[in-house]
């Protein structure tokens, strides 16, 4: 069983009560526009394994250690990230391509700061954003998720609401 934390767009802000909601997972996945390396560096210091992508606004600092798009199992569960993708049906051209290639059972993607939790019944494969956890953008409340996978179960899906932006 692993137990995941889920985060995108923090454009620079870190709310520090995300160490708390995260203090119980086994991984942090970050889904794109960290915002600085600095906000990055404090994620990997205080957290356990950090997965993350780039998003658009990311600096080469970041885009140096975080890729594009990243394709990974997470015990029996293939999971694909990227900042910009879409969502089901609605993903853009090179999501839907990369999806189509890769197969995965998890696709998450960042970028709209609308948090969104839906299974794409067509192509066998539940999509998450899990909104923004930062303060820029036109969100109205700041969002994370927590989710457990077993096996190749995807389980225990909780969203947290960490204030208004």
């Amino acid at each position: 069983m692993t137990r995941i934390g889920l985060i995108s767009d923090t454009h620079n802000y870190l709310d520090e009560s995300i160490f708390e909601h995260f203090k119980d997972c086994d991984e942090v996945w970050h889904a794109g526009d960290f915002g600085s390396m600095a906000l990055a560096l404090g994620l990997t210091s205080h957290l356990p394994i950090i997965r993350g992508v780039y998003g658009n606004i990311d600096g080469n600092d970041i885009r140096k250690e975080f890729p594009e798009q990243l394709v990974f199992m997470c015990e029996g569960v293939k999971v694909m990230m990227r900042h910009i993708g879409g969502y089901p049906p609605k993903y853009n051209p090179e999501t839907k391509k990369e999806i189509l290639i890769y197969k995965p059972r998890l696709f998450i993607s960042g970028h709209s700061h609308i948090l969104k939790i839906m299974y794409d019944d067509k192509l066998n494969c539940l999509h998450m954003n899990p909104g923004a956890a930062g303060k820029q953008g036109w969100h109205k409340v700041r969002t994370i998720i927590r989710f457990v996978i077993d096996g190749k179960e995807m389980k225990d899906c909780e969203v947290i609401e960490l204030g208004k932006r």
